[in-house]
């Protein structure tokens, strides 16, 4: 089984190309950031960080444009791919990907800004959490129950 899941945050903003052809996919790039810990002698807990190459396409892309920036911390779940190429040198070089096949954020909004994360503008306007009814239930908003699986 090849199953990844990482949490870190974005080293900088995704690179998005999309593809050539009669429907353009898009192709988003992009780094993170994930903590290691390990202990030394001379440091007790001791951080330093490992920084893993994301690459994902289609919708997972369109999401990764319209929403993560630099500074997000983002859940990753996918799966290590390997490639290689030749340069224009002629030298032989060697990928390691991580395909986002999943990403969720890790942190709500307000604790991305106290964090210095950002997220982007577009994802400001968050649905309101519905209240608590005077009988211990929560009432749905409305125009969410065609969502619902029974009616």
């Amino acid at each position: 089984m090849n199953k990844v899941i990482l949490v870190g945050r974005l080293t900088r903003d995704p690179d998005v190309r999309y593809s050539q052809g009669e429907t353009a996919t898009a192709v988003a790039r992009y780094t993170l950031a994930v903590d290691r810990r390990f202990a030394r002698r001379d440091q007790q807990d001791a951080q330093t960080a490992d920084f893993i190459s994301i690459v994902a396409f289609g919708r997972a892309g369109e999401f990764a444009e319209k929403y993560l920036k630099k500074g997000t911390k983002v859940i990753v779940t996918g799966r290590i791919q390997t490639g290689s190429y030749t340069n224009k040198d002629g030298v032989k070089v060697y990928t390691t990907d991580v395909v986002a096949e999943d990403q969720e954020f890790a942190e709500s909004k307000n604790a991305a800004s106290n964090n210095g994360g950002s997220f982007g503008s577009d994802f400001s306007a968050e649905a309101p959490a519905p209240a608590a009814a005077s009988d211990g239930f929560m009432n749905i908003p409305d125009g969410i129950d065609e969502e619902l699986p029974f009616n």
